[in-house]
Order: structure tokens, then C-alpha cells, then sequence
């Protein structure tokens, strides 16, 4: 990650400022290997260590990473006991490393479900990193791109309730500034690995015009070589943003 968005694969290509992941397969992963379920969680954190640098290295600025759904919850008990000792974990291994590399910290999403030994690892990792001018990892948890615009939606409509706001000045503009991540660049390149082709309910709004790429790659095996393939998908798309080209053909959003 980088604070600037040069060029990744030449001097002329303009490389995605802002990369989310859905980190996706660690279940088959192991279950592929006659491991437990447990392995492929924490592969799949190691993973997450490797890319942030190669990120670094490519000038990405931001990585968004899909780490627990608020459909998550859902799963085996021992399962979610499991992802939230893991995420514990990481904060409190990770934080140090990250201020280290200038890498600031946000974590998105409910935290009310948490526990508050994990709710304070969460603010005390945010605080270690928050002068990091290298880039950004933001990690979503207990995240769902629907509750991100209801809480946005409430927002504005609290501050109607509070003659702060009229109702006509709710758009499209003042929503934005609402939602989650709202400071930083919207996502230029969704990536899922494990073959879904879906986004599941993560950053709706800040994808409306990303560029989609999925890959059959299981997240623990996604390595440097795997995130170049995606940037160089990426380098060849036409973005357009639902103008037109050059020829005067309607280019599809």
C-alpha cells in the first residue's frame, strides 16, 4: 500500500487506488488437505500478512478484506468462537508490525456483538496505527453492505428529526458521507477468490462501479502471483464509469 496510486504493471497504467477482497475457500482449503476447518482459518490469516506487503509494493493505498459477515454469525458456534479468537489474535500480534510499516488500521462494521476484551483490541490497534501514511487495511467485520446504508440512512434521517437537515437535501452526495469509509477512495477492484461469483453483501455502495474479478484460487493459496493476475485483468478493463469511448459507443457500466 502506498500513500500514492502510481502505476503497477507499466508508467502509463493507473493501478486501483483501493483493492477489497472477499477472502473466501479456507474451509475447503483444509478440508481439501484432511485438515480441520481451524487450519484453514489461520492459513488464510497468514495470508493476509504477505499481501498487505505486496500491496505496499504496487502502491495500492487501500485493501479493504472481508473478514466476518454479519451473516457469519450463523455458523457452528465453535466455528465463530474460533474466527474471533483468531481476529483477537491478529490485532494484537499485528498492530506493532503495521505501525512499523506506516500502515494505519480501520476496522468497519457493528462492534456491539463483539466482546469488550475484543472491542478494546480494536480501538487499542486503530491507536497504535493511526499516524501510518503508507496505506490503509481496513478489515470488515461483523460488516453487511445493506446495514452499511441503513446506518447511513438513519444518520440522515436523525439529523431531520433534529431540524439539522431538510429532506430535500438528501442525495445521493449526502449518503456517501455517511457510509463507512467515507474518506477514503471508493473500490476500484473487487477480488473473491474460491470460485463464488458473488459479493455477498459487502460494500454495496462503495462498489457501485468496481471492476469484478474471481478466481477459483482458495485464499490461502492467494500469493503475490495470483494478486498480479487480478491487476492485470484489471489493467485490461475499459473504465468508463457508464460514459461513452472514444468511438461514440455506449460502454457498459
Amino acid at each position: 500500500m502506498s500513500g500514492g496510486g502510481t502505476g503497477v504493471m507499466d508508467h502509463e497504467f493507473q493501478g486501483p487506488r483501493h483493492i477489497a477482497i472477499i477472502m473466501d475457500g479456507n474451509g475447503r482449503w483444509a478440508a481439501r488437505k484432511g485438515l480441520p476447518p481451524s487450519s484453514g482459518h489461520k492459513a488464510g490469516v497468514e495470508r493476509i500478512r504477505d499481501l498487505i506487503e505486496a500491496c505496499k509494493k504496487r502502491h495500492v493505498e487501500v485493501l479493504t478484506l472481508f473478514a466476518f459477515s454479519s451473516e457469519n454469525w450463523q455458523r457452528p458456534p465453535k466455528e465463530v468462537e474460533l474466527l474471533m479468537s483468531l481476529f483477537l489474535s491478529y490485532l494484537r500480534k499485528e498492530a506493532r508490525k503495521m505501525q512499523e510499516q506506516g500502515v494505519r488500521l480501520r476496522v468497519i462494521g457493528r462492534r456491539d456483538r463483539f466482546s469488550s476484551r475484543l472491542q478494546r483490541a480494536i480501538v487499542e490497534a486503530e491507536e497504535i496505527t493511526k499516524d501510518g501514511v503508507s496505506g490503509t487495511l481496513v478489515i470488515a467485520a461483523d460488516y453487511g453492505g445493506q446495514w452499511d446504508i441503513a446506518q447511513a440512512a438513519k444518520a440522515l434521517a436523525e439529523e431531520v428529526a433534529a431540524g439539522k437537515r431538510a429532506p430535500g437535501s438528501i442525495n445521493e452526495e449526502a449518503l456517501a458521507q455517511h457510509m463507512q469509509l467515507a474518506d477514503l477512495p471508493s473500490v476500484d477492484l473487487m477480488i473473491r477468490s474460491s470460485g463464488e461469483q458473488r459479493i455477498s453483501n459487502f460494500m454495496l455502495w462503495q462498489c457501485a462501479y468496481s471492476e469484478f474479478y474471481f478466481t477459483d484460487t482458495l485464499w490461502p493459496d492467494f500469493d503475490e502471483a495470483e494478486l498480479d493476475l487480478a491487476l492485470e485483468a484489471y489493467r485490461l478493463r475499459d473504465r468508463r464509469f457508464g460514459g461513452r469511448n472514444q468511438t461514440g459507443l455506449e460502454v457498459r457500466a
